[in-house]
């Protein structure tokens, strides 16, 4: 259901960038949508212990720093383009791909896919902390730019 999900999302991006059915109001609550799916699935892998609590912890705190930046930025700047950047597209979809990895590999009883994704946790870990301070580098520069 995951990759389904998954599939889907990416597939109404690109039918609504086609025929221009983008908004902005789209552009914020997708993100928003990707990422309570992908908690959801997160959580409940880690509440049946396909997942360590570890890794929860980097995928929320990851989560919750880029949101209070933010919140930061809307609150206290006319920074208003939030997009994603290639490095939290990155995370997102290592993250999406290992939880259908857990799924499958738990359901289907394979220790070899098992193995490889909890390999792909470490690449998690640095694609979070990688677009974590990628989004934190973009939003010092803009407001370093800004006060020129």
């Amino acid at each position: 259901m995951v990759g389904l999900a998954a599939f889907t999302d990416l597939l109404d991006g690109a039918v609504a960038r086609r025929f221009g059915g983008e908004t902005k109001f789209g552009q914020y609550l997708d993100p928003i949508a990707d990422k309570i799916l992908l908690s959801g699935v997160y959580i409940g892998l880690g509440i049946g212990g396909a997942v360590p609590l570890w890794l929860l912890a980097v995928i929320f705190g990851r989560d919750l720093w880029i949101l209070l930046l933010s919140g930061l930025a809307l609150v206290f700047t006319d920074f208003r383009e939030l997009q994603p950047s290639n490095a939290g597209k990155a995370s997102t979809f290592v993250q999406v791909m290992c939880a259908v990895g857990v799924l499958a590999g738990a359901g289907y009883g394979d220790a070899t896919l098992l193995t490889v994704c909890h390999a792909i946790f470490w690449l998690i870990t640095g694609l979070a902390v990688w677009s974590a301070g990628d989004y934190t580098i973009r939003g010092v520069l803009w407001c370093l730019g800004r006060r020129h």
